[in-house]
């Protein structure tokens, strides 16, 4: 309304007063989220003070007091380009946000557009541009914990970093952890999962960060990474107790919960996410989760964000689709194993080999010999004849370094079953059940049971399986045919009628027709699909 008057009677406000007004309504257009709308006047608002600027210079005093603390309280032009370049990074148009931030002086620049700038220049891939933009938010605000993660993550030397912190983290008592805490988060950014995790821990440990919320969704999120997720969903859940309205990291919770079986716990952090808020990606994600392990794909790919997604692609047969998403997420977090572990499985799903060996081998140079990637490169080399010896040799490496590993241990069961060496699979998850209680570690060893004719046990381990995840489809298939199966008491009584009915020629026939079938039906048990 006061702009419309302004424009009517041009006498009713000075030109201060205009730009004033202009900036007023953009704000209050940001605020609502009309950020073209919000573009368009904050450009009116800066056009209206080039012109201001040039009067004051044709007119540098009118002798009237009142326009000094005026001129003084209008709001800064490089404020109005820092909200302009919020508008345009809302609607997705980075290179009109860096182009308006570039225009401002490197004198002028304020911390929070020198951390925009670098943000902005990282997402774009000018990695020197956004090093430099982040150094200097460090020489500004030496304690800018955002400006030292953006360093680490782009390589910068943790040493280097941690020089640029140095005279304050002297000159302020009680602040000697952030040396150590900026060490860990540079073994995080290379890579060195277990480094970090270690050096977070004795973080952890001392007396002035104990129970921070923040140390721990970071170590939660480690662990999930080096594929221990007993001890990431241990962190989690200690994360939680402490902070009940905790969003994020809440995402990978829920998938492990999933992962786990625990439908029912997912379901439940779900809804108490979206209580929270639902303009976060957690709530839909773990919502995903629940969706898509309850095989209820086309709403997990309706609910769940990109991660969701290209699962859920993958198994409605989108092979091709999910190969893209992977890839994209490989490029936004190159040190999450498990993308890579569903790409390398749509590459085998396409039979795409090659591709698939190339892609295990990149993995096992940049992320290190460690057991995940070990068996990466092990499930590859299964599935050609030629390198069976060569898988053989990398399982052994991963179990040694990790004899819990289930991946590793059911990649190795199914090597032992090829190979018919069902007591030497007997003992190798028995001995990983020692310790820990997994669906599938169950199911198999059910299998391997039923090989060597243990079916009572058999039935147990499938009981067990079926305990621990009521929805797995195999283990409920191997009762079912279990009992459907005649004893082997049965067996013999129905023989010893059949000799004393019939002739001896005609019994041993039945007799090897019998035994055939046996083989065929453990050929389908142990095919390890």
């Amino acid at each position: 309304l006061s702009l419309s008057v302004c424009i009517s009677s041009r006498e009713l406000f000075s030109p201060s007063q205009k730009y004033q007004l202009l900036v007023y309504h953009a704000d209050s257009l940001f605020h609502d989220k009309e950020y073209r709308n919000a573009v368009s006047k904050y450009t009116m608002a800066l056009q209206q003070k080039k012109a201001l600027s040039k009067t004051s210079k044709v007119r540098p005093s009118t002798g009237n007091a009142a326009s000094t603390p005026q001129s003084q309280c209008l709001p800064s032009e490089i404020e109005v380009k820092y909200k302009m370049a919020e508008c345009y990074t809302m609607l997705k148009q980075d290179k009109d946000a860096i182009a308006i931030l570039d225009g401002i002086p490197s004198r002028q620049r304020t911390p929070k557009i020198n951390m925009m700038l670098a943000n902005l220049y990282k997402k774009a891939g000018q990695e020197r541009s956004s090093v430099t933009s982040y150094k200097e938010v460090l020489r500004q605000c030496p304690l800018a914990l955002d400006a030292i993660l953006g360093l680490l993550s782009l390589s910068v030397k943790g040493a280097e970093v941690a020089s640029m912190t140095i005279n304050v983290i002297q000159s302020i008592p009680n602040l000697d952890w952030l040396s150590v805490w900026i060490k860990a988060y540079a073994f995080v950014h290379t890579g060195d999962n277990t480094r970090a995790i270690n050096t977070i821990c004795s973080l952890e440990k001392k007396s002035l960060l104990r129970d921070n919320v923040d140390l721990l969704g970071s170590l939660a999120d480690l662990y999930f990474r080096a594929g221990d997720n007993k001890n990431s969903i241990l962190k989690f859940e200690q994360a939680q107790m402490l902070d009940p309205y905790l969003i994020k990291g809440m995402d990978v919770y829920g998938y492990l919960l999933a992962r786990e079986g625990r439908l029912e716990d997912v379901e439940n952090l779900g809804c108490r996410l979206f209580n929270i808020s639902d303009q976060h990606a957690e709530p839909w994600v773990v919502s995903g989760c629940h969706s898509f392990y309850s095989k209820r794909y086309s709403r997990a790919l309706y609910l769940g964000a990109k991660a969701i997604q290209r699962a859920a692609l993958r198994n409605m047969g989108r092979v091709q689709e999910a190969i893209i998403h992977f890839r994209e997420a490989i490029r936004l977090a190159p040190c999450r194993l498990d993308c890579y572990e569903g790409l390398i499985e749509c590459y085998l799903a396409s039979n795409s080999i090659r591709e698939a060996m190339v892609m295990a081998n990149n993995v096992y140079k940049t992320l290190g010999a460690n057991a995940q990637t070990l068996t990466l490169l092990a499930t590859v080399c299964l599935e050609d004849p030629v390198t069976q010896e060569k898988a053989k040799t990398l399982l052994d490496k991963a179990l040694t370094q990790r004899p819990d590993y289930i991946k590793a241990v059911v990649k190795k069961a199914e090597l032992l079953s090829r190979e018919q060496k069902y007591e030497d699979g007997i003992a190798l998850l028995r001995n990983a059940l020692a310790n820990q209680s997994d669906c599938v570690l169950h199911r198999i060893l059910g299998d391997f049971l039923v090989a060597v004719n243990e079916y009572q046990e058999a039935m147990d381990q499938y009981s067990i399986a079926l305990s621990l995840d009521p929805n797995d489809q195999k283990s409920l298939e191997g009762m079912q045919k279990m009992e459907k199966e005649e004893s082997p008491t049965d067996a013999t009584q129905e023989e010893d009628v059949d000799d004393m009915e019939g002739s001896g020629e005609e019994g041993d026939l039945e007799g090897s027709d019998s035994e055939a079938a046996q083989w065929a039906d453990q050929e389908q048990w142990f095919g390890m699909q």
